[in-house]
């Protein structure tokens, strides 16, 4: 029976599309991409081998032609959607109406080269009236978006496999560069820079407490015999003094104690008040990047778990598309604001206009609309019916929208001037006359300490001449403080004023700095690593431009250009990597020139020793005069823990003394008469019974627990870690109950016996060294978490034959199905909705499949990839690598078609596409 062959990218998001058309139409998913570049060595075909470019997987020769494979885990699907095809009379290529989502369904073109009519289907939500008007009106590809997305991810793959590599040589094993990824990369550390070269200052002011008809309100010290007070902006943050012609006074901790007494016994006087009136203008809605900023403030969610979230959101039905820079409302939605407003708030809180928001945002473009609540009305968050990060992330989008539809809110801003003796004070009020759309919505802060505007500060009714009385008067002193860390919140807000990349990319990128050890996430801060410092010093001193935020913006600037058909993707790509200035000879130029020495040294400010970049990780390096007088040369490896924000010198002298000298002991244990030691490892400071011999190759150690400083561990503390793991008494059902320190914190265990044990990860509180019976039996009847503190998603049950269930969970990479030891991703597209216990049974085999085979390879090593750059070791290994992979030319061959508006190269230029297809078997 002939049917409308409609695909989509997720099975999430073709199952909401199936229910909005009519039988005659037959919805798929293509799982996300079906061909890419490839991704290791096996993916190249036969023909390609042995080209010198083929690692690159663009042919630089040939007008840079890219060399599309079909993944290996992509081949079903493909299978599937032509057998979906042959009954069609139509296909509908129902992607994403991105550059993305366009060039997906230019593969699907390629690859499936129907015989049918082929159209183009776009929308930016997924509700009924939606579908029903993109059916009527289908367009063609837009090869231009198709070019441009073609052409970024070409230019990505030529920076990513050309400098990884040259990383490999000169700094690490396994690191990897990116067009947008190193310019961020670098300013985490230009802001780590900063605040290792930043010298704090002290100054002191006063508070005071005051009184006015038993009505109390406070006031600060702002001026002293006529001249303003200093605060922290006067002081030069290189110094820790104040900035040079600085015309204020500088208040210690004397005077300030001093100037606190006198005027707490002087009369006060009110010298002014002000009122002020002032309005609040409602922020624009959400574009994808101003969601992951305030996703990150409010929720404390990652850039890529808010984009994750929004994904399903959106596939779902309930938010617009989530990939776009634009802050336009529709009509339709504007007027299902208004409604919102109008029957939850009253006609008062509506803003006298419709009112539109235009888009401020360097080279914006994606979708034309801002992200808001799907549908032409709003479901009310409690009307939805989800739960968890989904609720909280639909509520944020549609508080957003709808407070952009409501009234300002008006304030009066208060303030009042006393004077005491020869000090002046200020008071500072704020009152909400009218709160309009605070009613709704408040904006975030990075600034923790700043109050947010739906704050009133009342201040008590004062006139001119009144006498309030002090009640209370506190000398306050202040430390200035370096420059904050970014935030992922502050550092999307600063590549997106920067114009460097696109906020659809933003998640994935700063996933990839953490992922690849070039930063960590402290609370919510982005703390460089050693390794990020020695890349970023060694691109900035060679490679500047590739590092340089104006070079990659006007980079940006131009791959727009080319979006628009107003500049030609060729010539670009020639200029910047061939020719004497371009990329290619400048890495072949300069490599010769690059010391792997100086690049794998970091000299850090305030450090007299160096900290290099080894095999191992980084480590110390200092000279010192022996007791015979001769110089030696002393290294030492940094814990792991340790970044460049932690180091200082007395810590380094620490490290080094210990290495130099040998460890210190705390103390003996009674027990054994053995001393007991403090060390500091590889993956941070530990505790050991007795020095390694022949008698004890192996002594007993114990790792201190997270938050515990080695400075304040006590000897008392040290036994009890060795002592681990300790009896807490037996379980109720039989079986030990015992305490522990192991790879992932304290826990508790129940021992069951015959090797089936239950464990539990202490909380916050907990001790490891007191926690008791009771306590323990308490957190063993909590639901077990997975790794990470994670709860499963779903529980797919026990397959046949096995007594392990089988449950999905949400992690730093994604998701995936877990049974034992044992995990698996689930394939892009692929959904905790959608999973199905026989795909995981399938996916977990092969997932210990492929463990077992990788420990019996040899000699075999993946080609660099964008997501994990890997090289060969040996030439024996590149010869071992090719004969494998010679002997494999059966697995895929190239078949040629002509398809009207292609090239034989495989783009989308003009001539015939090259698809890379299983091969019979």
């Amino acid at each position: 029976m002939a049917h409308t062959l409609v695909i989509v990218e997720s099975p999430t998001k073709a199952r909401t599309i199936r229910s909005f058309l009519p039988k005659s139409f037959r919805v798929e998913a293509s799982m996300g991409h079906v061909r890419d570049l490839p991704n290791n060595a096996s993916e190249i075909p036969a023909s390609a081998k042995g080209q010198k470019w083929a690692n690159l997987g663009v042919n630089t020769e040939e007008n840079f032609d890219p060399l599309y494979v079909v993944p290996k885990d992509k081949k079903k699907i493909v299978r599937e959607l032509k057998d979906a095809l042959k009954g069609a009379d139509e296909l509908l290529l129902a992607t994403d109406e991105d550059r993305e989502g366009e060039s997906i369904s230019w593969h699907l073109l390629q690859l499936l080269a129907p015989k049918v009519p082929v159209k183009r289907m776009v929308f930016h939500e997924i509700t009924k009236e939606a579908i029903g008007k993109a059916l009527d009106q289908t367009r063609d590809l837009d090869m231009e978006l198709v070019h441009a997305q073609e052409t970024r991810r070409i230019l990505d793959r030529l920076v990513g496999y050309t400098l990884s590599p040259l990383l490999w040589k000169k700094v690490a094993w396994g690191l990897s560069a990116g067009r947008v990824q190193s310019v961020a990369v670098r300013l985490l550390v230009q802001r780590e820079r900063a605040r290792r070269a930043f010298r704090s200052g002290s100054y002191w002011n006063l508070k005071a407490q005051l009184e006015q008809a038993s009505s109390s309100f406070e006031a600060k010290l702002t001026h002293l015999a006529g001249k303003r007070i200093a605060t922290g902006s006067d002081f030069d943050e290189s110094t820790g003094r104040l900035k040079a012609g600085s015309d204020v006074r500088l208040l210690n901790e004397k005077d300030a104690r001093a100037l606190a007494e006198t005027v707490h016994e002087a009369p006060w006087n009110v010298d002014s008040v002000e009122e002020k009136p002032t309005v609040r203008k409602p922020v624009p809605p959400f574009t994808t990047s101003t969601l992951q900023q305030e996703a990150n403030r409010k929720l404390r969610l990652s850039a890529r778990e808010t984009m994750r979230c929004a994904q399903g959101l959106y596939e779902r039905g309930f938010i617009t598309y989530m990939r776009t820079d634009s802050v336009h409302l529709s009509d339709q939605a504007i007027s299902a604001s208004r409604s919102c407003v109008e029957s939850l708030y009253g006609k008062d809180y509506l803003s006298k206009t419709p009112r539109q928001y235009s888009t401020k945002a360097r080279n914006a473009q994606e979708a034309h609309e801002a992200i808001r609540p799907a549908g032409e009305r709003f479901r009310t968050p409690g009307d939805t019916g989800l739960d968890g990060r989904d609720l909280s992330v639909y509520e944020l989008i549609w508080k957003r929208t709808v407070a952009s539809q409501m009234a300002e809110a008006r304030l009066t801003m208060l303030s009042v001037d006393l004077s005491v003796a020869e000090a002046s004070f200020r008071a500072s009020g704020k009152r909400i006359d009218f709160p309009g759309f605070f009613r709704a919505y408040v904006e975030g802060s990075d600034d923790p300490d700043a109050a947010l505007e739906g704050q009133e500060v009342l201040l008590p009714s004062l006139a001119v001449g009144d006498k309030p009385s002090p009640k209370k008067v506190e000398p306050l002193g202040h430390q200035t403080q370096p420059p904050a860390r970014f935030s992922e919140a502050s550092l999307v807000k600063m590549l997106e004023k920067e114009g460097i990349g696109r906020p659809s990319t933003y998640a994935s990128i700063i996933g990839t700095i953490v992922d690849r050890g070039y930063s960590t996430l402290q609370g919510n801060a982005l703390t460089p690593s050693f390794t990020a410092f020695a890349v970023t010093a060694l691109l900035e001193e060679h490679f500047p431009d590739l590092v340089d935020t104006s070079f990659t913006a006007r980079m940006e600037t131009t791959l727009d250009e080319i979006s628009h058909g107003k500049v030609q993707w060729l010539p670009y790509l020639e200029g910047f990597y061939k020719g004497d200035e371009g990329l290619e000879t400048q890495v072949q130029q300069r490599e010769g020139d690059i010391d792997p020495g100086a690049s794998r040294t970091i000299d850090l400010e305030g450090l007299s020793c160096v900290v290099r970049i080894g095999r191992f990780g980084a480590y110390l390096e200092a000279k010192r005069v022996s007791d015979e007088g001769d110089e030696e040369l002393i290294k030492a490896t940094l814990p792991r823990e340790i970044t460049p924000a932690d180091l200082d010198e007395e810590q380094a002298d620490l490290i080094l003394k210990q290495k130099a000298d040998g460890p210190e002991a705390l103390g003996d244990d009674p027990e054994t008469g053995d001393l007991v030691y403090l060390l500091f490892g590889q993956y941070g400071p530990y505790v050991q019974r007795g020095q390694v011999s022949d008698e004890n190759p192996k002594p007993k150690r114990a790792s201190l627990p997270k938050g515990v400083k080695p400075e304040d561990l006590s000897l008392e503390d040290a036994l009890g870690l060795l002592r681990l793991p300790r009896l807490l008494g037996e379980h109720p059902d039989g079986g030990k109950v015992q305490a522990g320190l192991g790879r992932f914190g304290p826990y508790v265990v129940w021992d069951k016996g015959k090797g089936e044990k239950d464990y539990r990860s202490l909380k916050g509180d907990d001790d490891v060294l007191a926690i008791g019976f009771s306590r323990a039996l308490e957190l063993l009847a909590m639901p077990k978490r997975g790794r990470g503190g994670r709860t499963a998603l779903k529980d797919l049950g026990q397959p046949d034959g096995s007594d392990e269930t089988i449950q999905v969970y949400d992690g730093p990479y994604g998701l995936y199905v877990k049974q034992g030891k044992v995990n698996a991703s689930l394939p892009e597209g692929k959904g905790a909705d959608d999973i199905t216990l026989a795909e995981a049974v399938e996916l977990l085999e092969a997932k210990a499949a492929a463990k077992k085979s990788s420990g019996r390879k040899a000699g075999t090593t993946k080609r660099p990839t964008t997501k994990k750059p890997a090289a060969s070791k040996t030439s024996t290994a590149k010869s071992s690598t090719a004969k494998k992979a010679t002997s494999k030319t059966a697995t895929a061959k190239t078949a040629t078609r002509k398809l009207p508006g292609t090239t034989k190269s495989g783009r989308p230029r003009a001539g015939a596409v090259r698809v890379i297809k299983p091969a019979d078997k």
